[in-house]
């Protein structure tokens, strides 16, 4: 027992050795963005893959694409766009002024339609706020 207590503190020595506590003043975090418009087709045929463009306003210099979040429930998608923000303190307001096409790959599966849920921000409740489309799957 006494062994494994020593090899542990060993390795809880050189852990904390190893460590960089520097901190370079990188502040970063990510951050939903309002999704404006996108392109989805009228209609899917099963089996094939689709573009979905989605466009967003770049809020500030500060701001960069980091992926979509994307979820599925049944027939249902929704989709959030998320930024990564880094160093907030030293940023330029872009307002609408920069508008960013970010796409991705939707693989027509089993469903007859399909219905995705765009997120565009929340109301002045709270409330998370959807541009809601419904495609029609053909055989």
């Amino acid at each position: 027992m006494k062994r494994i207590k020593t090899v542990l503190v060993c390795l809880l020595a050189t852990f904390l050795i190893g460590c960089d506590l520097d901190d370079d003043n990188t502040n970063f975090f990510y951050e939903l963005v309002s999704i404006e418009s996108v392109s989805v087709p009228d209609s899917f045929t099963r089996g094939e893959t689709y573009t979905i463009d989605v466009n967003y306003f770049r809020p500030s210099s500060c701001h960069g694409f980091a992926g979509f979040d994307y979820n599925r429930f049944a027939n249902e998608r929704t989709v959030s766009v998320v930024n990564l923000v880094v160093n907030p303190d030293n940023c330029e307001d872009l307002g609408t002024t920069e508008l960013i096409e970010q796409s991705f790959d939707f693989v027509v599966g089993i469903e007859n339609s399909y219905v995705f849920r765009f997120w565009q921000g929340r109301d002045d409740d709270g409330n998370n706020q959807f541009l809601t489309i419904e495609v029609p799957v053909e055989n």
